[in-house]
């Protein structure tokens, strides 16, 4: 399937609290390892439960409200989501919040420590860098044209105001999404090493992209 035929199938729109049990597995798809080694907690959940918990409730970097999903045939098949460095306080208040909330006293700093070790790895945007994260498409759809579909909708919808450099990270674990990438303009512009590890996951070392417009 061409880009354009899986552009033209996929209807995109704003995500709902109601696409949470479709969309937080493919949220969650785009950094399983990390996303376990901060929230995973034995004998408290893994970390979809805390990702439904953040998505339902709306705010901050998991919520819905930061979020676009894909439909094909009405059915939510893929997700993602693109914001600025202007976010990184409310979107830090409100992970505070959602772990409090989730994970009680007992186990907040663990988890908030957990998550400053792997933002040392996986920065978050600051400045004037737009980011697109959280990118997921259906396993049983990838290699499709979809997941191509998902990052030119979130580049041609990304704010006016959104006038610098557009990044992601992508795992050294994940050479396709790496040539993906890069096939849509984004360039190699560093790496960051990992020897982050515990019993739910290993978080792999990351380069950081950067998209070139075309000229």
């Amino acid at each position: 399937m061409t880009f354009a035929a899986a552009a033209s199938q996929l209807n995109f729109r704003p995500a709902a609290p109601t696409d949470a049990a479709a969309a937080v597995p493919l949220i969650h798809s785009s950094g399983p390892a990390a996303f376990e080694y901060v929230f995973g907690l034995p004998g408290v959940g893994d970390a979809q439960a805390f990702l439904r918990r953040a998505f339902v409730d709306g705010a901050g970097e998991f919520g819905w409200r930061n979020h676009v999903v894909g439909e094909l045939d009405g059915a939510v098949v893929a997700a993602g989501a693109g914001y600025s460095g202007a976010t990184k306080w409310p979107f830090t208040l409100a992970a505070a919040r959602q772990i409090l909330a989730h994970y009680g006293w007992r186990h907040v700093a663990g988890v908030i420590g957990r998550g400053l070790k792997v933002e040392a790895v996986i920065p978050p945007p600051a400045g004037s860098m737009y980011y697109l994260g959280h990118l997921g498409v259906s396993p049983s759809l990838r290699g499709r044209g979809f997941g191509a579909a998902l990052v030119a909708h979130l580049l041609a919808t990304r704010p006016a105001d959104a006038g610098g450099p557009v990044i992601l990270d992508v795992a050294t674990s994940n050479p396709d999404a790496q040539r993906l990438y890069q096939r849509l303009g984004f360039t190699v512009v560093g790496e960051r090493r990992s020897t982050l590890a515990n019993a739910q996951g290993r978080v792999p070392d990351h380069r950081r992209m950067q998209w070139q417009a075309p000229g």
